[in-house]
């Protein structure tokens, strides 16, 4: 299995991004999806969770700004990202909760990371 991200960029604050992150390889079923982010000389962090079941989860920090979603049937998760702060640069990682097989657990698959600058 891998994941491949895509949609970052430069932008300037206040504006928006999309983020992508669509899965490949042997698929059985999905569990939770989510997106992280590192900024320089900082710890990985968690930015938002979508379980299987649709519940979300947002760090503080975005709540109200970006927006996860998933679409299972085409192996991919999202992340809206709307009024970017200075603060939200960051490479932008995905993850997912993948079952290969029906008798397989679930194993964490990491994207490449994406970077997103917020700067004018």
């Amino acid at each position: 299995v891998q994941l491949q991200a895509s949609g970052g960029g430069l932008v300037q604050p206040g504006g928006s991004l999309r983020l992508s992150c669509a899965a490949s390889g042997s698929i059985f079923r999905f569990n939770d999806m989510g997106w992280y982010r590192q900024a320089p000389g900082k710890q990985r962090e968690l930015v938002a969770i979508i379980t299987s079941a649709g519940t979300t989860t947002y760090a503080d920090s975005v709540k109200g700004r970006f927006t996860i979603s998933r679409d299972n049937a085409k192996n991919t998760v999202s992340l809206q990202m709307n009024s970017l702060k200075p603060e939200d640069t960051a490479v932008y990682y995905c993850n997912m909760g993948i079952r290969e097989r029906a008798w397989s657990r679930t194993q964490i698959y990491w994207g490449q990371g994406t970077q997103v600058t917020v700067s004018s």
